[in-house]
């Protein structure tokens, strides 16, 4: 029906300033590209963070001591805020979006991975973009997905898109660390190419997304097997998914 399918992975860092705020001129542009895609009948799949923290700006410092507990009450109250910020957006566009929440069992074969490919198909074939984010509520500690790259990628690979972008907020993998004056990006990785020792660990806050640009590699590195080429680009930069779409070198591309 659709002559391409692409989900969207769009991190924390890409939506927030630097007082971990969502702005929401962001978010917009994001759906204004989606909106543009769909009239070229392409259709798309938003995976999204930003719910802990749109529940850190409702409830402020919360008092419960156990991490885990507290980034589930922050998620559980920031996930509807984060969807009344899209239904509004699509809305100006046009458009319809839904929520798809799930866990990583979900993805086990039998019939929650059946029920939730029909899902996704019911809202693809109804010009509906779903957005995906974890079920915080209920997801177990010992079987979380290790961040929403993982969940993009298992998206991907249920509705068989064509391509898979991940958002962050720097313009790709580097040689060496963004801000130093030689780095440069790298445009193309294959699987089995080692650039794994580009990557420097960097510590994140609670309120930031749990995936650092190693996690991001391996997981691109993973979808990029399944014969489905996954991008890392700058979410911030203007028309970076349609650039992307309409075949333009921008991030890092990684394919078999």
């Amino acid at each position: 029906m659709y002559k391409q399918r692409v989900v969207i992975k769009v991190g924390t860092n890409v939506m927030t300033n630097k007082d971990n705020r969502i702005v929401k001129p962001v978010l917009d542009h994001l759906v204004q590209q989606i909106a543009e895609l769909y009239e070229r009948n392409i259709m798309s799949v938003l995976v999204s963070s930003g719910s802990v923290i749109a529940g850190m700006e409702v409830m402020g410092e919360s008092h419960i001591t156990d991490k885990a507990t507290r980034r589930q009450v922050y998620s559980a109250i920031g996930q509807p805020r984060m969807m009344r910020h899209y239904y509004n957006i699509f809305q100006d566009y046009g458009m319809k979006c839904a929520q798809v929440l799930a866990t990583k069992r979900d993805f086990n074969p039998g019939s929650h991975r059946d029920n939730m490919i029909n899902c996704y198909e019911g809202l693809l074939a109804e010009g509906v973009v779903p957005i995906a984010n974890e079920d915080d509520a209920v997801s177990l500690t010992n079987s979380m997905f290790s961040d929403n790259d993982e969940l993009a990628s298992l998206v991907a690979e249920l509705t068989k898109a064509d391509k898979l972008i991940i958002l962050t907020d720097t313009d790709g993998l580097f040689t060496g660390h963004p801000d130093d004056k030689d780095t440069e990006v790298i445009k193309n990785v294959s699987v089995d190419e080692n650039v794994e020792k580009y990557i420097k660990t960097i510590d994140k806050g609670e309120a930031e997304g749990r995936g650092g640009m190693g996690s991001k590699l391996n997981i691109a590195k993973q979808t990029a097997s399944k014969n489905i080429p996954t991008y890392i680009a700058n979410g911030k930069r203007k028309r970076v998914i349609l650039d992307i779409v309409e075949g333009k070198s921008v991030g890092t591309k990684i394919t078999v």
